[in-house]
């Protein structure tokens, strides 16, 4: 008998906090499905969930507690009304609460969906496109506030509200690179080399009549309105690069900064054996080996980039840098030149070529110097005179370019001056010195 009365207290206690627990999640999905709810309301909400916190234990309450609590912010957001400010987004959507927003909404679509029961589901697949470029541009607010971490955090999270949107897992992990937190950055680039993703799509542009600026759209569809509408001229397509070859590179790079240099080098030879015909992962191949100096490989790399991609004059420019810098003054000029047949404004072949010009003159002023004062060694002197004259005058057209390039590139017109002065070219020695 005894027994049997604690039995059937047992049972109405569970049946007053089922009860209980119920009510509580009533009174939240009341609040939460107002399309204005107040500040009292937004207080009520916190109360209950502080109540419910304590009561959920099924599964499914446990779910649709998690799902409340991540949606107080979507309650404040609710209250600021439609214009909320860049700060006042950055203050509601912590990367914390984000995380735990989007976990909470793919843990009640999961239940849902196990369940048969779509409570929320439509509401969140709604509610994720709308929040979406809120949290978007909180994570922009954040990046441009140097808070790399806090904006690789919100960009991840949206990433799994929506994880069609592979582009915000990898700007995510371009984030976390740029907070130097690398541990995070190659678990991201890992998942992308895991989703095969490559970034390639199609950029829609059209010209604005007012502006006279070409604008992007996010599908044809859209453009097609803007055109239609009036506003908007002359589209084109225009496909987007390929970002294997930078994921692969920056995976390589992090393993090259952690000692792993092998793993490194076997992460490239991997995507190169799926993609042997992507440059940018031929490059990516090559830049790791620039960076544990085997010079002979990175050149043989470069080359067959080339032969891929005769154009690329950072290519051609590279090499002559290598060159250089192995003191190979002949085969380093003949990159240089060859970059400027590609791109004769290309400012640093440009500078690179008078620096290796000017190495020569090392060597005529030494010379120079250790000559007496007999008829032989003035003659000599005159020779090398000219020789040295002829040497400068070959460096002023590409130190002139620079300056036509870019007026105010220091370096550049202190060389030009002291070519100006060597040569006794005393106007444009002056006529560049004014403009100091």
């Amino acid at each position: 008998m005894r027994i049997k009365h604690m039995l059937l207290a047992s049972a109405v206690l569970v049946s007053v906090s089922s009860f209980a627990q119920k009510e509580e999640l009533k009174k939240l999905k009341k609040i939460y499905e107002k399309e204005e709810p107040s500040a009292n309301d937004l207080t009520e909400y916190k109360a209950n969930l502080t109540k419910l916190a304590t009561l959920a234990t099924e599964e499914g309450d446990k779910v649709y507690y998690n799902f409340y609590k991540a949606n107080t912010a979507s309650i404040e957001i609710a209250i600021l009304g439609p214009n909320p400010t860049p700060a006042q987004l950055n203050k509601l959507f912590e990367p914390k609460a984000v995380t735990e927003l989007a976990a909470a909404y793919n843990a009640t679509l999961d239940y849902e969906k196990k369940s048969g029961k779509k409570v929320f589901t439509d509401d969140i697949n709604e509610e994720i496109n709308v929040i979406k470029p809120m949290l978007v541009n909180a994570a922009v607010n954040l990046g441009e506030a140097k808070k790399f971490i806090d904006a690789s955090d919100v960009l991840y999270a949206v990433y799994l509200l929506d994880k069609k949107d592979q582009d915000k897992l990898f700007y995510a992990a371009s984030y976390a690179v740029n907070g130097q937190d690398f541990t995070k950055a190659l678990a991201y680039y890992n998942e992308l080399k895991t989703l095969n993703y490559t970034g390639e799509s199609i950029v829609y542009w059209a010209t604005n009549k007012t502006t006279k600026k070409e604008e992007t759209f996010s599908t044809k569809q859209e453009r097609e309105i803007f055109i239609k509408g009036g506003t908007h001229e002359k589209p084109r397509d225009e496909k987007g690069e390929s970002k294997k070859g930078e994921i692969y590179k920056n995976i390589a790079l992090i393993l090259v900064d952690a000692g792993k240099v092998d793993e490194a080098k076997a992460a490239v030879a991997e995507a190169r054996k799926t993609s042997p015909d992507d440059v940018s992962l031929i490059l990516t191949e090559a830049d790791l080996y620039l960076k544990v100096n085997d010079f002979d490989t990175y050149k043989r790399l470069v080359n067959e980039a080339l032969e891929k991609d005769p154009k690329n004059v950072d290519l051609v420019y590279n090499l002559g840098v290598i060159s250089g810098n192995a003191n190979k003054l002949d085969e380093a000029e003949k990159y240089y030149k060859k970059a400027l047949e590609l791109n004769p404004n290309y400012i640093n072949a440009n500078l690179n070529l008078a620096e290796l010009k000017l190495r020569a003159d090392e060597k005529f002023v030494a010379e120079m110097n250790k000559l007496g004062t007999s008829e032989k060694d003035n003659k000599r002197y005159e020779a090398i005179k000219i020789e040295r004259d002829r040497n400068f005058k070959s460096i002023l057209p590409y130190l002139e370019k620079v300056m036509e390039l870019e007026p105010t590139n220091e370096a550049a017109r202190k060389t030009l001056l002291s070519v100006y002065n060597a040569l006794e070219m005393t106007d444009k020695y002056k006529a560049l010195k004014a403009k100091q």
